[in-house]
């Protein structure tokens, strides 16, 4: 699928994080995983040290991988060497210990690529509170790095995940006037997801050249409406981080004039994640789109379409297909943002439901039938006069989510 403009062109292609030039990848099983023979452990490096940016979880707890990563992009201005990433332990609540193996991560890693230990970044991801087996994760690191390729990006999609039901890559090339570059990535990310920052976890790279300060400001930008638009169940991680590094090896210069052609790549790519976690959230049956319309800001557009969307009851009426339009204007009514509800509307796949304060009942077999499908759509109008939009993705609440987080360190 490709999206034109009078000065570019983005264009869906095969691949995920090595598709653009300048990165190379690998994946191992190093017994982190209870699943023997598990892909648990990734490598993604850059074949020199590039410019780096990087959103980090809220939550004031946060995991060693987080706070390392921190001091070392800190340490080097934005530039990096490497990723290194583990599922099946978040290495998170694990004191000192908890530091200590997060920087023996990244100074194997340096010491395997011949780079600075701080121009190694690290991630974890799995059940908080338990101790990483260093052991296992430095023979994985040892194996992994001399293993690098840049044709097994989906090996780094699947060790990257934990309860996710399916691995999750996209790329795409963005052709301009002045020639053309390319942006790939990959995530993770089903249960405790509404990052305030970025996803559970996700890197992203490009062959462009990028300066550090316009690379940070693109990945807010792009999180903006992608990453910082889903929710699974409202929770914030304690690992919650996403990277983005630039190689530079296309040639193409990002500047004033390009940005908006890199703003609209990553746009692309992360939206493409961001909604595929959302897809394969913890028991969901159904990806929910959540779109609030006519307010004063977007911030407040934003804060509707959260709360509707992080709504239990909201959330087990779509599961339940029951077309309850009083349970989100009670959402909306909740969320803090003013709004006469006299002018509010309320659409569920199309079928208007609610407006100057009355409901429409006799829309609701229709309204029932949509939300019998696996993609449903939510429009909410406040009716403010200000205009302004957000879109918010979410999925079902189903027993299944129950079942899998009440089961989750047993």
């Amino acid at each position: 699928m490709s999206t034109s403009t009078t000065h570019f062109t983005v264009t869906a292609i095969a691949g995920g994080v090595t598709a653009p030039a300048g990165f190379s990848s690998a994946a191992v099983a190093s017994g982190i995983k209870k699943k023997a023979g598990a892909l648990d452990l990734a490598i993604i490096a850059a074949d020199r040290v590039v410019t780096a940016a990087a959103l980090f979880t809220t939550n004031l707890a946060q995991a060693a991988p987080v706070l390392v990563s921190k001091q070392h992009l800190h340490a080097t201005a934005g530039t990096a060497r490497a990723i290194v990433v583990n599922a099946g332990c978040a290495n998170a609540c694990t004191g000192d210990a908890g530091i200590a193996h997060a920087r023996r991560m990244a100074a194997d890693v340096a010491g395997a690529l011949g780079c600075r230990v701080d121009e190694v970044l690290v991630a974890s991801t799995g059940v908080i509170g338990v101790a990483l087996p260093i052991d296992k994760v430095a023979a994985g690191i040892s194996q992994a790095s001399r293993a690098l390729t840049r044709d097994r990006s989906s090996d780094a999609a699947l060790a990257i995940m934990t309860t996710d039901p399916f691995p999750k890559e996209y790329a795409v090339t963005v052709d301009t006037a002045a020639g053309s570059f390319t942006i790939g990535g990959t995530a993770k990310g089903s249960g405790m997801i509404e990052p305030n920052m970025a996803t559970m976890l996700g890197f992203l790279t490009t062959d462009a050249h990028v300066a550090p300060a316009l690379l940070q400001r693109a990945l807010v930008e792009s999180a903006r409406d992608t990453f910082n638009a889903i929710t699974v169940d409202g929770e914030t991680s304690t690992n919650d981080c996403v990277f983005l590094m630039a190689s530079g090896a296309s040639t193409v210069v990002i500047d004033d004039d390009t940005y908006p052609a890199l703003l609209a790549g990553l746009l692309a790519v992360a939206r493409e994640l961001a909604v595929g976690i959302v897809r394969g959230g913890e028991g969901a049956t159904k990806l929910v789109t959540i779109n609030v319309t006519d307010a004063r800001s977007v911030e407040d557009a934003q804060r509707v379409a959260k709360t509707i969307a992080n709504s239990p009851l909201v959330k087990t009426a779509i599961h339940g297909a029951d077309p309850n339009w009083g349970r989100i204007v009670a959402a909306a009514g909740r969320s803090g943002v003013r709004f006469d509800v006299n002018r509010a509307t309320v659409h569920v796949g199309g079928v208007l439901l609610f407006e100057h304060g009355l409901p429409h009942d006799e829309a609701a077999p229709a309204a029932e039938k949509h939300l019998q499908g696996q993609e449903i759509r939510i429009d909410v109008s406040l009716g403010s006069g200000g205009g302004h939009t957000a879109t918010v993705w979410t999925c079902d609440l189903s027993a299944e989510y129950v079942r899998i987080n009440g089961e989750y360190r047993t």
